[in-house]
Order: C-alpha cells, then structure tokens, then sequence
C-alpha cells in the first residue's frame, strides 16, 4: 500500500510500455506544449473508478473502522 502512489520509482525502472502503473498512465497523457484535457480527465476517471467501486461496496467496513464499532 505504500507504493500505491508512487510514480518516480517506476518511471525509472520501467522500460516496457506494457506493464505501467496508474499514475504513469496519466502521466503519459500530458505530452510536449499541448494537453488534451479532455482526455486526461477521462484517463483520472478510469484510474479513480476500482477505488470508489471498493469503497462504496464496503463502505459499511469503512466506517466501522473509523469509528472503532461501538455499539
């Protein structure tokens, strides 16, 4: 979990254009003097859905957790 954003690290050791991670997905959307925006938050939606699907499916845990399940 701590890598989770991590993007320096990778960006270094990764060469292959087939395993990147999220982060260095919309990192590589901003390209030279021109940014299509429109895409890039497209790219952050995609990358921001597996974590909101995780929590609102157990968003019950989640805040149980929080509140330390007093009853």
């Amino acid at each position: 979990m701590n890598a989770w954003n991590a993007y320096l690290w990778p960006k270094v050791i990764m060469t292959d254009n087939q395993a990147i991670t999220m982060p260095m997905l919309v990192g590589n959307l901003i390209t030279g003097h021109m940014t299509d925006y429109g895409m890039l938050m497209c790219g952050v939606l995609f990358c921001s859905i597996p974590t909101m699907i995780v929590f609102f499916v157990l968003q019950k845990q989640f805040a149980e957790g929080i509140t330390g399940a007093v009853k």
